[in-house]
C-alpha cells in the first residue's frame, strides 16, 4: 500500500513540474522571437539594405547553425567598412 501512495504522489508531483516547464518554454520562445524580430527591425532601420540582408540572413543561419560566430564575422565586417 505504501508503494502505491508513494507512486502517485510522485506522479502529482510530476504533472505540475511539467506544466511549469511548458510554461517557461513557452514563455522564453516568445521573449526569444520577439527579440529577434526587434533585432531585424533595427538592422534594417540602421543599415542600407544590402548591408541588412547580409546581416538578418547571417543572424538567421547562426540559430539554424547553433554558431554565434556567424553572426559576429559580419559585424565585424561593417565594422571594418566603416573604419
Amino acid at each position: 500500500m505504501r508503494k502505491r501512495t508513494r507512486g502517485i504522489l510522485e506522479e502529482l508531483s510530476h504533472i505540475g513540474s511539467k506544466n511549469l516547464n511548458d510554461d517557461f518554454l513557452q514563455t522564453t520562445g516568445t521573449n526569444l522571437i520577439e527579440s529577434a524580430c526587434n533585432l531585424i527591425k533595427r538592422l534594417h532601420e540602421t543599415y542600407d539594405a544590402e548591408t541588412a540582408n547580409d546581416l538578418e540572413r547571417r543572424f538567421l543561419n547562426s540559430i539554424r547553425g547553433n554558431n554565434p560566430r556567424k553572426f559576429k564575422v559580419g559585424i565585424d565586417k561593417v565594422k571594418e567598412s566603416k573604419r
